[in-house]
């Protein structure tokens, strides 16, 4: 276990931002092909360079691309692996409320991690624009084997779960070495998995999928645990839980209790960014399996959803609460999820966003003292 002190910060932040009007402009000229691949990046260089700033203004000590060169969190990051296919079908995850256009996984050949993976220039250029920490975010292996239906799979490469998370377990190690070589120092994997293994609903429909589900919380930890065991001494790898999040909406409900004496209790990151923004997550309870040994569980008290601001004093409370069941000393804070997990984003304005953001930074001050570690 390589916990910083410092990292996850006391404020901190999930990963996706809004993107700014020139982005999505830039996007849908390139769509239509109206300019080519380099003047898209010139404006999204242009447009990542000024959020970079902004993030730092609002006093975050770890800084993201806002994901503005991605349409989707995860499945950017899926289609660069070798082996993997991305292809518009319907993959099983039913939003309430409105949904993305459906998209699923199809695993071709053996996967594996490329060295020209585009996130890693993506990563170089945050690192040559930030004076703070430059964070990366991927989806977790979880997220792909989740999503996966039997058809999906090509079985002559990968007869069983085993010889699939083999595979899965090395290209992870792969990025994760890839990402330190170009100086990533702060890792974070996103994760949905977890927080459908919460729910009976979501349960039952990967059952209905055919996925086998049976010990599926003990294989995604050892699973997890393959990859971070042999991870750099000065590189932190958190993770973030995510309920769904598109357009303001989500997909699953249920309580951490199921999954917290694997992901908390075994799983060896060094963080855990869980959301906390409403009734859907249940309570702190869970919170008494995190290992009192310095790893820190952000608590996503400010909802990414809505552009109401939260009560200062309501989080604060919230936070107390929090404390009953994990040291104060292992909490920090951040947004429920990002603010936009698609290129669409979620709905409030950009004002809103960093409001939320500010008053995060500002919340951590006075519950951990300033100057803190952020």
């Amino acid at each position: 276990m390589t916990t910083s002190h410092s990292i996850p910060f006391r404020a901190d932040q999930v990963g996706s931002l809004l993107r700014p009007p020139a982005v999505h402009e830039a996007r849908d000229r390139f769509a239509r092909g109206e300019i080519d691949a380099a003047a898209l990046r010139a404006v999204e260089d242009e447009q990542i360079a000024r959020v970079i700033a902004k993030q730092e203004e609002v006093g975050l000590q770890a800084v993201t691309d806002g994901e503005f060169r991605r349409a989707f969190w995860h499945f950017d990051f899926f289609g660069g692996l070798n082996g993997v296919e991305i292809v518009e079908e319907d993959s099983g995850m039913a939003f309430h409320g409105t949904a993305p256009k459906p998209h699923a996984v199809h695993i071709t050949g053996k996967v594996s991690f490329p060295d020209d993976h585009p996130m890693l220039e993506h990563f170089r250029f945050v690192r040559d624009h930030t004076t703070v920490t430059a964070k990366q975010c991927i989806p977790a292996p979880t997220v792909m084997h989740f999503r996966l239906a039997p058809e999906s799979i090509d079985h002559s490469v990968y007869p069983d779960r085993a010889s699939l998370f083999a595979d899965l377990a090395q290209t992870w190690r792969d990025a994760v070495r890839a990402f330190h070589a170009v100086g990533c120092r702060y890792l974070q994997f996103d994760d949905t998995a977890w927080a459908y293994l919460c729910s009976d609903l979501e349960l039952e429909r990967a059952r209905e999928r055919g996925l086998d589900t049976e010990n599926i919380a003990q294989a995604y930890a050892d699973l997890l645990n393959d990859i971070v065991r042999d991870r750099p001494d000065d590189m932190t790898i958190t993770t973030h839980v995510c309920r769904g999040n598109f357009r303001s909406t989500w997909i699953s409900s249920g309580g951490y209790e199921p999954v917290a004496p694997y992901l908390l209790g075994q799983v060896d990151y060094d963080g855990f960014f869980l959301e906390y923004d409403s009734d859907r997550a249940g309570g702190f309870e869970p919170l008494r399996f995190l290992p009192h040994d310095g790893r820190r569980v952000v608590l996503g008290l400010v909802t990414s959803k809505s552009g109401d601001l939260e009560s200062a004093d309501a989080v604060r409370a919230r936070i107390r609460e929090a404390a009953e069941f994990a040291p104060l000393d292992q909490l920090a804070l951040s947004p429920q999820c990002g603010f936009a997990s698609t290129e669409e984003g979620n709905v409030l304005t950009e004002e809103q966003q960093w409001a939320k953001l500010r008053e995060i930074t500002k919340i951590a001050d006075e519950v951990w003292g300033f100057p803190q570690d952020r």
